[in-house]
């Protein structure tokens, strides 16, 4: 415990004190944010404000990470390092996003087909790397079953290991897709994304807290036991994640000194899938990620909507942050209310999880 406690207070400290550097840097170089003509008009002023942020999130999370598994002797886990391998690099692929918005002056950065292709490359062998590595009892990072609370008996493995492969990388990287860009649209208001992060990554924390005690093979864990590979470390990693982005949220909220950009979104959603995945609670993840999937839904919702209807508009605009910025609430009421809602999709899911290992006994 006291690793995870360690990791948690070390990214706060490192992201606390990296983050004004950066903002100093960004600020001197004019490397400030481009916002959407189309967008709320009360978003104009923040025109210029610092952006990559996500550097800051990222190096200090993986520092407080490592410094995590020195503080008790241990070397990091397979499990763990995937996921590390999958922030990075969707964060690679957001920075060069971000790089291009500021290099050409503009709201858009790379092109939506490099952005998915770089997106793809990163997930594939994210895919293919968590089904190897087993350790002595012969559990790898991931499993070809589809897993809610811990795998379930739907198998992608069911017409063979290579169809199973195939069908694994398909399926992983379509929560990779998805738990990104869910990230990338929540991170329209200060403090939206990052705060919302810090919850789900608390909870992550309990969950693999609890896995380590009652994990497969673990004298007295019983019948109802978790099938995973490496709670412990991944207990340290989302402590790390969590006190990053924490830190981050000290300059993120309104008014935000810096945004943490694609760079930021984009490893965040990685991380979050990553720790979904490795943990065997990939559906779960989305009731304890819930505030992430309904702001996606209302931009799908508004898209379909007006195709349907012939260009009526379900919302006045998505995501859904911005149709209440619309109606007159001010950001950080809005800001406010939906980490209040993450919250209480972070405590149910949390909930669902404990309650069925007690139902199970």
């Amino acid at each position: 415990m006291k690793a995870v406690v360690f990791a948690a207070g070390l990214g706060v400290l490192l992201s606390l004190l990296a983050t004004p550097v950066l903002i100093r840097y960004l600020t001197h170089r004019q490397f400030g944010q481009f916002i959407r003509q189309d967008g709320p008009a009360s978003h104009h002023v923040k025109r210029g404000t610092p952006t990559m942020g996500g550097v800051v999130i990222i190096l200090a999370a993986v520092l407080a990470w490592l410094g995590g598994n020195l503080l008790v002797g241990r070397a990091p886990s397979a499990s763990s390092i995937l996921v590390v391998y999958l922030m990075v690099g969707l964060g690679l692929v957001g920075f060069l996003d971000d790089a291009i918005k500021i290099s050409r002056e503009r709201s858009l950065g790379l092109r939506a087909r490099w952005k998915f292709l770089g997106q793809g490359v990163v997930g594939i062998s994210f895919g293919i790397l968590a089904l190897q590595f087993p350790d002595g009892r012969g559990v790898t990072p991931a499993s070809t079953a589809i897993s809610f609370l811990r795998d379930t008996k739907l198998d992608l493995a069911i017409w063979g290991p290579a169809i199973g492969l195939i069908l694994f990388v398909v399926w992983s990287n379509l929560l990779i897709t998805a738990w990104s860009n869910a990230v990338n649209l929540t991170d329209g208001l200060d403090g939206l994304a990052s705060g919302t992060a810090v919850i789900f990554f608390v909870a992550y924390i309990l969950i693999n807290l609890w896995q380590i005690n009652q994990a497969c093979g673990t004298p007295g864990a019983g019948s109802t036991c978790y099938e995973v590979r490496d709670p412990w470390d991944l207990a340290i990693l989302a402590g790390a994640i969590a006190g990053a982005c924490l830190g981050f949220l000290w300059w993120n909220a309104s008014p935000a000194k810096i945004f943490m950009g694609d760079t930021g979104s984009l490893a965040i959603g990685g991380a979050i899938a990553g720790m979904t995945i490795v943990t065997r609670t990939e559906l779960l993840g989305v009731i304890v990620g819930g505030l992430f999937v309904l702001v996606v839904a209302s931009s799908v919702l508004q898209i379909g909507y007006f195709k349907i209807s012939g260009g009526k508009r379900l919302f006045k605009m998505a995501p859904l942050h911005h149709h209440f910025e619309l109606m007159g609430w001010g950001e950080v009421t809005i800001v406010t209310r939906f980490w209040i809602i993450a919250a209480m999709f972070t405590g149910l899911g949390v909930g669902i999880f404990y309650a069925e290992w007690v139902a199970s006994l």
